[in-house]
């Protein structure tokens, strides 16, 4: 019975190491060029949510409102870098997994900011 299990499970392994290859990464490249384009677009995009958090009239409101409220401002940056990678030729998935986790990164960033400014306008005001 023991030796059934075993040579089942063997089996069942093999075939799922043949599957595995079908979802294989393959390795992509991107000029120097594409590459400079995406960096710069990302400093773009992060210089206008630091801009925008300067804003005296973001300081007046919940930090939370506040935030969603300088990421959707700085959005149309952001697209721009999809532009780069599209005209690079960077399948969908992967462009919108990097601009995702981007967007999350610098929005988790500025939360953090937001909330230190909030605090320390709290603290000087006692």
């Amino acid at each position: 019975m023991k030796r059934l299990i075993v040579s089942v499970l063997l089996l069942s392994a093999t075939s799922v190491m043949a599957e595995d290859t079908k979802n294989e990464w393959v390795n992509t490249t991107l000029t120097d060029a594409t590459i400079e384009k995406v960096q710069a677009a990302k400093y773009v995009y992060k210089k206008c949510v630091g801009d925008e958090m300067q804003k005296s009239s973001y300081q007046q409101q919940d930090t939370r409102n506040a935030t969603e409220a300088i990421i959707k401002q700085c959005e149309p940056h952001l697209a721009k870098m999809r532009d780069v990678y599209a005209d690079a030729k960077v399948p969908g998935v992967i462009s919108d997994r990097h601009l995702k986790q981007l967007r999350m990164q610098t929005t988790r960033e500025a939360l953090q900011g937001m909330m230190f400014s909030e605090a320390s306008r709290k603290a000087g005001q006692k």
